[in-house]
């Protein structure tokens, strides 16, 4: 019920953004805005095509990219949420390469792993990755000893700690970083893709400024908005079905 509410208002917002274009197009009438019937058109007629295969490419990198930094990050920042010590000795090694913006390694990339997607989709990796790590390091810090005591008292092991306690503690929050790396990865994609490349969202929609085809340039950038809102509604649809406590909780 829940998603169903959150859809609806994704929705109705998209509604509202569409008049605001309109109404804005309509009264600065220039062709650098086009009118979203015109845009639209760029999605139906023979360009859809070229519009979606750009979407495929970038859609692919991005879930790679989710789930590289989701097996990555996720049981490093179980482990490490564990492990006080190793924590305390990795800790500043974290604290010194997270606030680094992560697309000035674009050009080390480049040269090291080439112009296809590698490059890329380590750059989006590189991003997101700090992002579910220390989400997840801090989610399991916070987790209760008293929860863990009382499945050692029944005869639990580590892995059952990590199993049947620590895991579906930390998983809602997994998926609060999941949510904000989303908007991450989509904005590196852009910067990733507008040079260097002759496929995806960002070199489609810059490639269209540069040719001066708004109207194209505006269905890319359309196109890669709906990108990010079909994963994020995806991601919330998959929360509510494996941590349906966390809704519960929510309701309450």
């Amino acid at each position: 019920m829940r998603v169903r509410r959150v859809n609806r208002a994704v929705l109705n917002l998209r509604q509202a953004h569409r008049a605001v274009w309109h109404l804005f197009s309509w009264w600065l009438n220039t062709p650098t805005l086009p009118r979203p019937l015109a845009v639209l058109q760029a999605f139906l007629d023979r360009r859809a095509e070229e519009v979606w295969g750009h979407v495929w490419v970038s859609g692919r990198r991005i879930l790679i990219s989710l789930g590289v930094g989701l097996v990555l990050g996720v049981p490093l920042g179980l482990y490490l949420g564990r492990n006080r010590r190793l924590d305390a000795i990795t800790a500043p090694f974290i604290h010194l390469t997270y606030p680094i913006p992560k697309i000035v390694f674009l050009p080390l990339l480049l040269i090291f792993l080439g112009l296809g997607d590698a490059s890329r989709v380590v750059l989006i990796t590189l991003a997101i990755f700090f992002q579910i790590l220390v989400t997840t390091r801090d989610a399991a810090r916070s987790l209760p000893q008293a929860a863990i005591y009382s499945i050692q008292s029944l005869g639990g092991t580590e892995w059952d700690v990590y199993r049947h306690v620590l895991f579906p503690y930390v998983l809602p929050r997994i998926f609060t970083a999941l949510r904000i790396s989303i908007g991450t990865a989509v904005a590196v994609l852009f910067f990733a893709e507008s040079f260097a490349t002759n496929s995806g969202l960002g070199y489609f929609i810059m490639d269209s400024w540069g040719r001066t085809d708004y109207e194209r340039m505006f269905a890319g950038i359309v196109a890669m908005s709906l990108l990010g809102l079909t994963l994020y509604l995806g991601l919330e649809t998959l929360e509510y079905w494996l941590c349906p406590w966390e809704f519960r909780g929510r309701a309450r």
